[in-house]
């Protein structure tokens, strides 16, 4: 009888016990269920290959209408879930392999992401924003890896005009989760109408879209009240973001992460960010996010 009688009290600590011990991880995935992968380090988000393993499609340009074809890159396991995306276009007279650095080192970090060729290399900014949209249109509606993407949560990248049509695929649509235009030209310099997460990255060296009038209008003419930032590339080029580059990687995974993601675990790196170093001449946000 008094082992009957402990047994209900045996089982109510033991209830109690796995209450206290597994509430907090259950309710940190509640309150965020777009984490994917361990928590970051600064070596995480600097390294090549993320914790991710990841393949790779080839779009023609005859499967699809809007863009001109590209390559997606994207994580082989759906063990943690659906995954954001993001569609990033070359810059003037270039092709996609400009950019292409871009998409394994992002995908492995937990992003489905397509790296664009355009309908022509001589495609305006603006026409290259359409582009940017119609690849996302086409991964999360026809793609083969559809099924892996959350199409709430998306967003665009691009160098140069690229990076210019970025802010107009958010102008245009505003449910995009956060850009990133890399050394960005665009003849329109006023972005107040974008309320999209924007990351501006400048090269201090650009003689072709010089920051003082293209990264540097963008980044002041968005909203004073929206989530932004200005990363400026100390003593680089304009080309500085077309070939494997650990500042504009680790700045870049963290924002997207943050804002794509809602991982408020990356927001380390970006916020209050970095100072004045050999890689960057300057950092400036709207902090804290």
């Amino acid at each position: 009888m008094r082992g009957f009688r402990r047994r209900p009290l045996q089982i109510l600590l033991a209830t109690l016990f796995a209450t206290a011990v597994l509430t907090p991880a259950t309710s940190q995935a509640a309150a965020n269920p777009y984490e994917r992968g361990p928590a970051p380090t600064t070596a995480s988000v600097e390294a090549p290959q993320g914790p991710f393993a990841t393949a790779r499609v080839t779009v023609p340009a005859s499967a699809v209408r809007g863009f001109g074809g590209g390559t997606i890159y994207y994580p082989t396991s759906t063990s943690e879930g659906t995954f954001g995306a993001v569609a990033i276009s070359p810059g003037f007279t270039a092709t996609q392999s400009s950019v292409a650095w871009l998409g394994p080192r992002l995908a492995s970090q937990g992003f489905v992401i397509i790296t664009i060729d355009t309908l022509s290399r001589y495609d305006s900014p603006a026409s290259r924003g359409d582009q940017l949209l119609a690849a996302l249109d086409y991964l999360t509606t026809s793609s083969s890896v559809r099924t892996r993407i959350d199409a709430s949560r998306l967003g665009a990248m691009g160098h140069s005009m690229g990076g210019g049509g970025s802010l107009e695929a958010a102008k245009d649509r505003p449910a995009l989760q956060a850009i990133v235009p890399l050394a960005g030209y665009n003849t329109t310099k006023n972005w107040s109408q974008v309320s999209v997460p924007t990351l501006v990255v400048g090269a201090e060296s650009d003689t072709i879209a010089p920051v003082s009038s293209h990264s540097e209008p963008f980044y002041t003419s968005l909203p004073a009240t929206l989530d932004k930032a200005y990363l400026e590339l100390n003593n680089a080029s304009h080309s500085a973001p077309t070939s494997p580059n650990t500042t504009v990687a680790k700045y870049s995974i963290s924002w997207l992460k943050r804002f794509i993601d809602n991982d408020t675990r990356y927001e380390q790196f970006i916020c209050p960010g970095p100072g004045p170093s050999t890689a960057v001449e300057e950092y400036r946000s709207t902090c804290p996010f």
